[in-house]
């Protein structure tokens, strides 16, 4: 049997790339992680699913 494996994650170095980009301290990075969270829900919720929106960026 063969290994399941994340398509986004086995693509990301040869035809997509990563959805966020951004840099942070260590100390920093959750923190900011979590405001990305919070940031990508709102803009899904206030523009919904049928906006058409392929990624949010």
């Amino acid at each position: 049997m063969g290994q399941k494996v994340n398509p986004i994650g086995m693509r990301l170095g040869i035809n997509r790339t990563w959805d966020s980009r951004w840099f942070a301290t260590s100390a920093s990075y959750g923190k900011l992680l979590h405001e990305d969270f919070k940031i990508r829900d709102f803009l899904t919720e206030k523009l919904g699913k049928a906006a058409s929106v392929a990624k949010i960026v």
